[in-house]
């Protein structure tokens, strides 16, 4: 297993300097356009750059706050809803037609309005992501809720548990693998729809520098923003994995 380990480890930094290493190489020799697609070394420059004016550590902060307070918000409102429409199918039966409606609706057309409410602020940003991340919450982990085998429940209520102890010992316990997973895909649409807001209102974070450097048609400023993006997305991602551990564990 530990061997395993090694040669995966490896495989995977192996890919990603071949990766860079082609890229560079492709961008030196004018194979492609370094105006359109950048390069490595222009990627560190302008991250040295942007650390120079302590407008990196600046930018990352904000979306990264953004991001977990969305994230933490679209948890605790997705398990919450789900777990009120698992104790009555008929509050279910009602909702489901709006969730449905809600969960498709394209949330950049909402984008606007709620600027106008709320105004340019990161409060409008939080609302955008999550618009974009309660709703999947909210549907996943109720399939995973309904989902419980019928014939355990049937052996709690044997023992005359209560619906609410049936929820507590079984069904939410019984669910955490699928609430993990909910987890991994949420902070995903969290921080899309963090760069999705502001993109629109925000004058800090990874989007706006997104959105600056293609109005001033500074490729290696987009560029060098979505690299970055990158890897705040696997950090979030590697935090996820470490609370799966320590919960499996």
């Amino acid at each position: 297993m530990r061997k395993d380990k090694i040669i995966v480890t490896i495989s995977k930094i192996m890919i990603l300097l071949i990766l860079l290493i082609a890229w560079e190489l492709l961008a030196y020799y004018n194979i492609i356009n370094s105006f359109l697609s950048s390069s490595p070394s222009k990627i560190v420059i302008t991250i040295v750059e942007l650390f120079k004016n302590n407008d990196l550590i600046l930018h990352i902060w904000v979306t990264f706050y953004e991001t977990i307070i969305s994230f933490l918000l679209a948890t605790i409102i997705g398990v919450g809803v789900a777990s009120m429409l698992w104790t009555s199918k008929r509050l279910f039966k009602i909702i489901d037609p709006y969730l449905t409606i809600l969960n498709s609706l394209p949330k950049v057309s909402l984008g606007p309005l709620i600027i106008i409410l709320l105004g340019a602020n990161p409060k409008s940003i939080i609302i955008m992501a999550l618009l974009i991340s309660t709703f999947t919450t909210i549907i996943s982990m109720y399939n995973a809720f309904i989902s419980t085998d019928e014939n355990k429940i049937i052996l709690l209520k044997s023992f005359n548990a209560t619906k609410s102890q049936i929820f507590k010992y079984l069904i939410f316990r019984g669910n955490i693998p699928s609430l993990i997973s909910t987890l991994k895909i949420n902070v995903s649409l969290s921080l899309i729809g963090v760069i999705m807001g502001e993109l629109l209102v925000s004058k800090r974070g990874l989007g706006y520098l997104i959105n600056y450097g293609s109005q001033v048609f500074n490729l290696n400023l987009v560029i060098t923003s979505i690299f970055v993006l990158g890897l705040l997305s696997y950090l979030l991602y590697i935090i996820i994995e470490k609370i799966e551990k320590s919960i499996v564990n």
